[in-house]
């Protein structure tokens, strides 16, 4: 068996030495589409920041959680809750501030609600993740100030394969948690007829950190009465985790377009970090079916382009099950339609209108006491948008509208209705092949959701008595973005400056007051601002026949502050860093390097963070068409200064710290 140390002196050789095993290729960037935009726009013409991550950049990059795929990249950090749990925080935004999609409909479990819940979405099935911010959100919700991040899995064929048996098989491994994960995946097509069958397996043992798992002192200045009586150093007990999903989609491809349904099953079973206290310890067991329909039209009517529908249902549940009993226990059973009608051409304009209706049944209970932690709540979402494009001379702008009616009849309470509007103006300017500057402006609206008005209960998961308001009032951002890029032989520049101003902001903050020792953390509503900036350059260094060599500088930054002066709660430091990459034949090789500054600004009730430094070294090798197959073998060093870092915006930044040091090794084979 491998050693550690074997792993990461095998991981250094290998990328040290790649050079002498590789042939040059030419680079050629492709102009990406972007599926998850109002108008399927190119990276290059959207007036907003976008990411996308797919193929070899994905596979290197994929984490445990799509908090932990994405937290590297500009303006996006993970809430994590411990290894179990990792959902996105863009621009200092979570919840439901941030939707996230599968395959351009709501993962609809219960992620936005409380940040230990994990999202139902597995980044490993993921072929393409995208991430929008700024206006185009709206079209898949209101109040995603922060943003939109689909993950696209294919699991509805909108093409027909070229071949009869395809797929791909992907193994890997983690020494910082002993994690083995696998995935399968096999999709074909013929005469018209498409079909997906995918599944994967995650198994894990608890996590490796650089220090202790507790940060007594810090906790005890948000928990005076929290007595730590056991404190575990170089792991994190009670992090351990196995997972296991199948799926399967099925579609008819033909000229006038595509029709197909598919069905998806997840089982997920994680621990929660323990306080180091003599409270119970917490585990999460979770299951949920997803059924979707998906399908487009071309040119169904003389005035239009397309009409695609999205349809979908999924049952969702997990139990926290404290020392073996059970505990809380969430429902959400949802249904999800979404209709775009994309006209043709009206003069200078393109666009499309849309409706969009939700409607779920939510609960949470105690299972050992029967109480309502919320009470049973029937919820409905119904609205419409719209998105026009027009281009005059070097400017394309987007100018779009949503307004949504949503209603809440929680049992035995008198029902509540929302009539949330958004609207949103975008352009760039393209001055010539080199600059472009583009402007947006957002006003967004959201209602507050059932937990934020309805909760009152103990959550053995936090370990707190969480209060809802049911006072709270609709939520409206006013949203600034302004961005600029240049592009030349000896330098690319991207600078994106946001400000955005809150009123009603819907937070939770702990009081200071205890129930039965446990704090109460409830909603809250203020005012509130947040700024800051992404930035990013990328200098060419070499390129001859050792390589391509690129060195990229980046930093980013959010500020959140309440009107009275106070913090906003669990922002992200100021990050700043640089990357290098190698690239030769089929090898692609980076070394980067992110500090993270003190947070200082924790909020009421908090404590702040340390800065920290973290290094990585990733590398990976491609063999194309070997018997048919193409063959990418990656490696991994994450954390190598094994420092004990604490993560900002997470609740459980006293008790489980982000992982130590490790190496990730893996195969993937497409076929």
């Amino acid at each position: 068996m491998f050693k550690r140390n074997d792993i990461y002196s095998w991981l250094l050789a290998f990328a040290i030495t790649q050079t002498a095993y590789s042939d040059e290729q030419n680079i050629v960037e492709l102009d990406e589409v972007v599926v998850t935009a109002p108008l399927q726009d190119k990276v290059t013409e959207s007036a907003v920041p976008v990411t996308v991550l797919s193929d070899e950049e994905l596979r290197l990059k994929v984490g445990h959680s799509i908090g932990e795929t994405l937290k590297g990249e500009l303006g996006i950090t993970s809430q994590s809750f411990g290894p179990g749990v990792g959902t996105p925080v863009i621009r200092g935004q979570s919840g439901p501030r941030v939707r996230v999609l599968a395959n351009g409909i709501g993962s609809n479990d219960v992620s936005a609600i409380s940040p230990d819940h994990a999202t139902s979405i597995e980044p490993l099935l993921a072929e393409r993740i995208e991430v929008l911010r700024g206006p185009a959100t709206l079209l898949y919700g209101s109040g995603a100030i922060g943003g939109v991040v689909n993950v696209i899995d294919n699991r509805i064929q909108d093409k027909l394969p070229d071949r009869l048996l395809g797929g791909a098989f992907e193994q890997r491994f983690d020494s910082a948690s002993d994690e083995s994960s696998t995935v399968l995946k096999i999709e074909g097509g013929k005469s018209n007829l498409a079909y997906h069958l995918d599944g994967f397996y995650r198994d894990r043992n608890n996590l490796d950190i650089g220090g202790s798992a507790i940060d007594v002192n810090a906790a005890q200045v948000s928990d005076p009465t929290l007595n730590v009586i056991q404190n575990t150093k170089g792991y994190i007990d009670n992090s351990s985790a196995h997972a296991i999903s199948g799926s399967a989609g099925v579609s008819l491809v033909g000229d006038p377009g595509f029709a197909g349904i598919s069905i998806n099953r997840l089982e997920n079973n994680y621990g929660i970090a323990p306080d180091g206290s003599d409270a119970e310890t917490v585990r999460i067991d979770l299951k949920q079916s997803k059924y979707d329909f998906k399908s487009e039209m071309k040119k169904p009517f003389s005035f239009t382009d397309s009409l695609r529908m999205k349809l979908g249902y999924t049952d969702y549940q997990h139990t926290e099950i404290a020392d073996g009993e059970p505990g809380a226990f969430f429902t959400n059973k949802t249904y999800e339609s979404r209709l775009e009608l994309t006209h043709n051409p009206l003069g200078i304009f393109r666009g499309l209108v849309g409706f969009q209706a939700i409607a779920s049944d939510y609960a949470a209970i105690d299972k050992s006491t029967g109480e309502a932690i919320v009470p049973q709540t029937q919820s409905q979402s119904y609205s419409v948008f719209t998105v026009e494009a027009f281009t005059i001379g070097a400017f394309a702008s987007q100018l779009g509208v949503r307004v949504e009616n949503t209603s809440l009849d929680p049992q035995g309470l008198s029902s509540l209705s929302y009539t949330p509007v958004s609207a949103s103006a975008s352009s760039l300017w393209r001055m010539n092949d080199s600059n472009s500057l583009n402007l947006a402006i957002t006003r967004s609206q959201r209602a507050p959701q059932v937990q934020e008005l309805l909760t009152n209960g103990f959550h053995d998961a936090t370990r707190s008595f969480e209060r809802g308001n049911i006072n709270l009032q609709v939520e409206t951002s006013y949203n600034l973005d302004l961005g600029y890029k240049f592009k030349s032989d000896w330098v690319r520049v991207q600078l994106d400056l946001f400000h955005n101003w809150a009123g009603d902001y819907i937070y939770q903050q702990r009081n200071g007051e205890f129930i039965e020792g446990v704090p109460v953390l409830e909603s809250r509503q203020a005012d509130a601002t947040f700024m800051g900036y992404e930035s990013k350059l990328v200098f060419p260094l070499i390129e001859n026949h050792y390589g391509l060599v690129d060195l990229t500088l980046f930093s980013d930054f959010t500020r959140g502050q309440f009107v009275n002066g106070s913090d906003v709660p669990r922002m992200p430091p100021l990050r700043f860093g640089f990357q290098i990459d190698h690239i030769k034949g089929n090898w692609n090789t980076n070394l980067r390097l992110t500090r993270g500054e003190d947070q200082t600004h924790s909020g009421e009730n908090d404590t702040a963070t340390a800065g920290y430094l973290l290094l990585s070294l990733g590398t990976q090798y491609q063999i194309l068409d070997l018997h048919g197959a193409d063959v990418m073998v990656f490696a991994k060093a994450n954390n190598l200064l094994d420092e004990n870092i604490r993560n900002s915006t997470s609740y459980m930044r006293n008790f489980a710290p982000e992982p130590g040091r490790g190496a990730e090794i893996g195969l993937r084979v497409n076929y």
